[in-house]
Order: C-alpha cells, then structure tokens, then sequence
C-alpha cells in the first residue's frame, strides 16, 4: 500500500458571487438568473462543507477564488482609467462582457482541471491538466490563474507536471475534472480513467452545447503518459446533456470500485461497463444505476443527486454520499438514496446532507465545489502545506470572509466602482492567509 490518499480541494466562493444568468445548458443557473445573491452566505456554506469532511476525517484542502472584476482583462479590450473607471465604464457600455469579467464561477473547482494521480501515469509523476472551459466566455477566463494557482500548489517538477489549458478551440473543448472519473481497488494503485466526452470535434449538436470534446479527452490522456489498456472514452447521452447535465458529474460519480449514475447517463452502458471492467486491475468494479422510473433526468438535475460526494471515511467498509440538502427534500430522491444505503452488502451506505443552497442555485453541487487529487505521502510533503485546511485555517478564512464580504449583491449593486477596491484589498489579505505571494493576483503585479 503507497499510502496514498484523495484530497478535495474545494475552490473558496469569490467575493462577487451573483447571479447573472451566464450559463447556457446549466438549468439553475437560469431560472436565478437576477436573483440577490449572499456572497458571505455562500462563502462560508462551501467552508463548512469542508470542514465536515474534516471533521468526518478526510483530509481536505482549499483553492482561492480569482480576482473579479478581471481589469486585467478589461483593459486589454481597450478599457481606460483607474481600475474603478474601467469598470463603472464597463459596465455601463458593455454589459454582457462586464458580467462575464465578474464571474465567480471559479468557486466550482471540479472544473479547474483533470488529475490523473501518479499511479496511473508512465513517467511516475502526478499529471494536471488545466481546462481551457471555451465554451463559455466567463468561464475561459480561468485559465491563466488556475494554473498559477496549481503551480503554487504543487511546485515540485520532479513529482508533479502542471500543464497548461489546451488551445481554446471548439475542436479541444475541455471542461476538467467534472467530465473525468475513475474507478481503482484504492487511492494509490492503477486505476481506470473514465473521460466522459458530448461530441467528436466533427459533430455538430442540436440542443444545448456538449462542452467536452472526444479529442480533448484522448490529448490529455496522451499528455499524462496514461496507459492505454487503462484508459475508458465514453460518450454522455445527448439526453442528459439536453436536460441540463451540461457536465458527466451532474449524472454520474466514481470512488474507488463503485460508480453510481443515472440510467440515462451514457449513450452505451453496456459497452461502458464491459470495457471498465475488461481494464480493471485488482478489483471488481459495482455499478449502482438509478432507473429513469424512480428518478427522472428532471429530478436528478434539479436535486444534483449524482453531484454529490463519494468518499470513503476512515476504517469505514462502505462508502459515504455526500449530498445537497435538495436530494433530502426531493421524495424521489430521498427515497432512492435511502434504499440504496440500506440494501445488503451496500457498497454505498451512509449518506450526509450538506448545506450549499447558493451554489445549488447556481448550477454547483458539492462535487462541483472540490477538485480531487490522490496524493501519495510524498507527494503531500512537497505540495505547498499551506493549502491544506487546518482549524487555525478555517478560522482565519471565516474572520476574513466575515470582514470583507458583502452579506448581499442584488442586480444593481454589481455595476458599483466600490466593488473593485473592495476585491482587490479583500484578496490581497489573502495572499498572507495562504502561500500565494505578494504579486499572485494581476493587481498587485
């Protein structure tokens, strides 16, 4: 046994949380669209989270949110003055840019990038990839920072190889770890990478956008020296994609041996299970399917049932769910999970309930908050430790959100020149709460 063990780090909610709407295909994210949004709220519900699978015994770690507004960006579009200018003048002329610029979308780091752990790859190193997320204009903002910020994290080259986003092209479509799974006997040995893709670079789709590419998929696998007789391409049904399962994890989730997904998840399950299986070394996979007949594509969406966490706890012999309070108030739902949890020999069988209605209401579930990486001991020693979520970190993340972070943010308020400085000087503090560097944002550069 390495000793290896899966690691969430979930992104920190940004202090511009809102609702804009942005999103095409993400059904929550429409419907809230204009609603007031509680950044402070939201910020301290994803903390929480965290610190309950600490306090369940898990290790856990934390990404920081991206500076928005992104003047930076801005200005390279032609924006002038001071950076309170440019974005009240933003703002008021260019609407749909300027909502992209304040995104807080980087909250969902299941999109940051797809891991694939040292076991699997053929150089020995722990490989990441970061998503260009071209699909959506607010979201292909992300990149640069999300590899700064996995550089400080895992710095050692030696251990880890960081790469840069694919070429932000429809060709090389990649939305990261939420269109990525994989199956293994444990955290440290060879496992089964499960790239989920919508489409072929070739294809057109009806409906809304398939966000990951077959070809995205195939280039980061051949990026991350994977073996091949252990590397699984298969294709989202376009029926969950059309019904608001703009990513694999909205539908299906992977730990260890297990993989629990709707009926209605994959366009071919049989071929799927047979080549998971066929790959499988050293354990026997179990596939725990919801039928369509107990739970639609429409609550599945609505609930985030599969967008939930699957985790092993400490000692414990079966795995745990970590699901939205909204699949608890779902009967559908509720019920399923109930019955899964009490079947014989479940291999799913305790279920927790967490808190995360703001990020629900945009579209994230607790699988999207958190990026998971299976770390060997090694590997954790030379990660920056600063990540990492201690008690004394937590409280200083609570104090520092409680300090700096608006209670509300309704539709006009995000047009205000004050919500730059307020940003800026809220971020800058947290580059000495965690290991970032005094020039780690563009605005102290």
């Amino acid at each position: 046994m390495s000793g290896a063990e899966e690691i969430n780090f979930d992104g920190l909610v940004g202090l511009t949380h809102n609702y804009a709407g942005l999103s095409e295909g993400n059904l929550a994210s429409a419907r809230n669209a204009n609603m007031t949004a509680r950044p402070r709220e939201a910020a301290l519900q994803g903390l929480a989270k965290m610190q309950r699978l600490r306090a369940l015994g898990l290790s856990q770690g934390v990404l920081p949110p991206h500076e928005r507004p992104n003047i930076k960006w801005l200005r390279s579009l032609g924006f002038t003055g001071s950076d309170g200018e440019v974005w009240e003048r933003a703002w008021r002329t260019e609407p749909t840019v300027a909502r992209a610029a304040l995104a807080a979308s980087a909250m969902w780091a299941a999109n940051a990038a797809t891991i694939s752990p040292s076991a699997d790859c053929g150089d020995g190193r722990l490989h990441a990839t970061v998503a260009n997320l071209q699909t959506m204009l607010h979201r292909i903002l992300e990149g640069e920072q999300t590899e700064r910020t996995l550089r400080r994290l895992m710095p050692d080259e030696t251990r880890f190889a960081v790469h840069p986003a694919l070429l932000a092209h429809d060709a090389l479509s990649d939305e990261g770890a939420a269109n990525h799974m994989r199956m293994a006997a444990d955290a440290g040995a060879p496992g089964v990478e499960v790239f989920v893709y919508g489409r072929k670079a070739s294809e057109t789709k009806a409906g809304f956008p398939a966000r990951q590419t077959l070809e995205a998929c195939q280039a980061i696998a051949r990026s991350h020296t994977l073996d091949a007789s252990r590397a699984v391409f298969a294709r989202q049904a376009p029926e969950a994609i059309n019904a608001g399962a703009f990513h694999n994890d909205v539908v299906a989730v992977a730990h260890e041996h297990v993989l629990f997904h709707h009926e209605e998840a994959f366009a071919d399950k049989a071929a799927l299970y047979a080549d998971i299986r066929a790959k499988a070394q050293g354990f026997e996979p179990v596939f725990v399917e919801v039928p369509s007949a107990r739970v639609g594509l429409d609550d599945a969406v609505t609930s985030y049932l599969f967008n939930s966490q699957l985790l092993r706890l400490p000692g414990a012999q079966s795995l745990t769910l970590i699901a939205p309070s909204e699949v608890r108030e779902n009967n559908k739902t509720a019920s399923v999970v109930e019955e899964v949890i009490a079947a014989s020999n479940a291999v799913i069988g305790q279920v927790e309930y967490v808190e995360v209605r703001e990020s629900m209401r945009n579209g994230g579930g607790p699988a999207c908050l958190r990026l998971r990486i299976v770390m060997t001991p090694q590997e954790r020693a030379a990660a920056a430790g600063g990540f990492f979520l201690t008690d004394a970190l937590t409280a200083q993340l609570e104090s520092w959100i409680k300090k700096h972070y608006r209670e509300q943010l309704a539709p006009d308020d995000l047009g205000d020149p004050a919500l730059v400085g307020e940003t800026q000087g809220a971020l800058d503090e947290l580059t000495r709460i965690l290991p970032l560097g005094a020039d780690f944002y563009p605005f102290q550069q």
